[in-house]
């Protein structure tokens, strides 16, 4: 099967899509669309046109960046196409950031990403997040 890499971002519904096929946290559309196109950068993988795989690039552009949303469709998973979407992302990083940027990820799989010499910055680092309550959960606090 043959594939098409592209350094650009896919649309909001294949983005909402393949992250749900991928087993990733759920993006609205809303959100996808306000969101997708203001990245650093972004690959796409494509095959007979429909989208596989991506993988994108967001930070300020100088002084941090952040890989997220490296996704491959459950079909096309085991062929290397996370590693080529690795490639693409790190070698447009080493073109385009300076040596004093920030350039951080959080793993699920660090396995994968120690490959590409990123490393646990624990204990000095640790990943953190938060969540906003939906409108259902908002509306039950008041």
């Amino acid at each position: 099967m043959g594939y098409d890499i592209a350094m650009e971002p896919p649309t909001p519904r294949e983005f909402v899509r393949l992250r749900s096929a991928a087993g990733m946290r759920e993006r609205s559309l809303d959100a996808a669309r306000a969101g997708i196109g203001n990245e650093c950068a972004a690959v796409t993988i494509r095959a007979d046109g429909d989208l596989v795989g991506m993988g994108r690039i967001v930070g300020d552009g100088a002084t941090v960046f952040q890989i997220v949303d490296i996704a491959v469709a459950p079909d096309h998973q085991g062929r290397g196409l996370g590693s080529r979407i690795m490639d693409e992302l790190v070698s447009w990083l080493e073109a385009n950031a300076r040596p004093s940027a920030f350039i951080n990820l959080i793993a699920s799989e660090p396995g994968f990403y120690e490959g590409f010499d990123f490393e646990t910055c624990a204990p000095e680092l640790v990943g953190m997040d938060f969540t906003l309550p939906t409108e259902s959960e908002s509306s039950h606090a008041q």
